[in-house]
């Protein structure tokens, strides 16, 4: 029998190594599909292929939502204390530094007023980063302020919710919260001033239990959990199985606590249709 032996050269051309710079690709958590990060910008974080809706900051929902160079921040340097000098694996204080330093951001919610396609409104959108969205008294505080803005400048308040409930390491200041934001949006009521409450992925604990349920209108993103305790927890709890998607938007669509589930790339013009709906003038 004869041997042949193959060239390595005959592989040259198949063979070229191409790099790809790092941070350039994502890969979808659903479909595995792997997308370019200028892609995901354009089509807002939304994968093209399946349509999950990727967890993003407060940073990438104001330019979403909010028209270009409007967006007025209120706020901004307000940062958290530790009242109870509360110690985990860290010290409160600690952490509080470490985030600010790893996201940039102050605390888990970014306020202010800015417009959509020309109607001006009070903005606040929390962000999962930053100890995991929870609420602390800066973020019940800030939020209040912005809804005092909202009150004093007769103005629709927008709150994008994205949550893991209170924040333990400040107890019951944090638990505080609920009541202090929930009044200023009774006062809101009162004023027939319009709250859009928008729920993402997660929104859970003291934010549910508190204004993000609150709203004139409750939206809601695609596959969103939703809830107050976890799917885990509750099971535990009452030991037995839950419904299929139990917690996540469509099942809360259908039992009638959301009003609508409107995808990222539509929302904008959902929140423009819902504020011309209730005749809320441009100014």
């Amino acid at each position: 029998m004869k041997w042949f032996k193959r060239s390595k050269n005959n592989f040259s051309t198949t063979s070229i190594k191409r790099e790809v710079p790092d941070g350039q690709w994502i890969k979808c958590d659903t479909c595995n599909e792997i997308i370019h990060v200028k892609q995901m910008e354009a089509n807002s974080f939304v994968c093209e292929k399946c349509g999950y809706h990727f967890r993003i900051g407060s940073k990438e929902y104001i330019d979403i939502l909010l028209d270009k160079n409007s967006f007025k921040e209120l706020d901004k340097k307000m940062k958290s204390g530790d009242p109870l000098e509360f110690v985990d694996t860290k010290n409160y204080k600690d952490r509080i530094r470490d985030t600010i330093k790893k996201t940039g951001l102050n605390d888990a919610v970014a306020t202010g007023v800015g417009k959509i396609n020309g109607r001006k409104v009070a903005f606040a959108c929390m962000d999962f980063r930053f100890i995991g969205g929870s609420m602390g008294s800066v973020v019940g505080e800030k939020i209040a302020r912005a809804i005092d803005k909202a009150y004093q400048q007769k103005i629709p308040m927008i709150i994008i919710s994205q949550s893991g409930g209170a924040r333990m390491m400040e107890g019951a200041f944090s638990l505080m919260q609920m009541a202090k934001t929930s009044a200023r949006l009774a006062r809101l009521a009162d004023a027939k001033l319009p709250f859009i409450s928008i729920l993402t992925d997660p929104t859970t604990g003291g934010t549910t239990a508190s204004y993000a349920m609150l709203g004139d209108i409750n939206i809601a993103e695609p596959d969103a959990l939703i809830g107050f305790a976890g799917p885990r927890v509750i099971k535990q709890t009452i030991g037995k199985d839950l419904p299929k998607g139990f917690q996540k938007s469509e099942f809360l669509l259908e039992h009638g606590f959301v009003d609508f589930i409107v995808k990222r790339t539509e929302l904008k013009q959902k929140l423009d249709d819902v504020l011309s709906y209730l005749n809320q003038d441009a100014n």
